[in-house]
């Protein structure tokens, strides 16, 4: 009977550690990989990869990334889609327009402008729970990744056109 009961305390002491390591939440990776990872940013994490942005956004950072979800990029024009795509260097420079070098909570936003790695400046806003950066509300705030964070927002920001 003792032998029995041992095997079982051993099954048990077992199960729980699985149990254990199934609840363990997956470790934080890059910014670069999150996207990867988000189902909802499948096609920011395509234009990440086709601009040349990966490797940066994998980097020590800080970064902050206000991620443009699926459905925004579908709300892009396809004229304004198809130039991005052919343009390395302008797809380069919409992207990077919505990456700050620094981390940025979702707590720590006010009512102010960041530069962003474009270098243009981005509006950023807070009323109550609610995040804006420019005309865009961040959707799903503070998905956190090993060099940053990722803010998932609801609509593609263009930089201003340099004259």
């Amino acid at each position: 009977m003792s032998r029995r009961v041992f095997l079982n305390t051993c099954l048990m002491a077992g199960f729980a550690l699985l149990g254990a390591c199934a609840s363990t939440p997956p470790a934080p990776v890059s910014v670069a990989d999150t996207a990867a990872r988000t189902p909802e940013l499948s096609t920011l994490s395509g234009l990440i990869q086709q601009s040349g942005l990966a490797e940066q956004l994998r980097g020590a950072g800080p970064y902050t990334v206000f991620a443009p979800s699926n459905d925004a990029f579908k709300a892009v024009p396809p004229a304004t889609m198809a130039q991005l795509v052919a343009d390395k260097d302008l797809l380069r420079s919409v992207l990077s327009f919505h990456v700050l070098p620094a981390k940025l909570a979702s707590a720590q936003v006010t009512n102010s402008s960041a530069k962003s790695v474009q270098g243009a400046s981005l509006a950023l806003s807070k009323a109550g729970s609610f995040v804006t950066v420019e005309d865009a509300v961040v959707q799903s705030a503070d998905v956190p990744a090993s060099n940053g964070v990722v803010h998932i927002i609801d609509r593609v920001l263009m930089p201003p056109v340099k004259k």
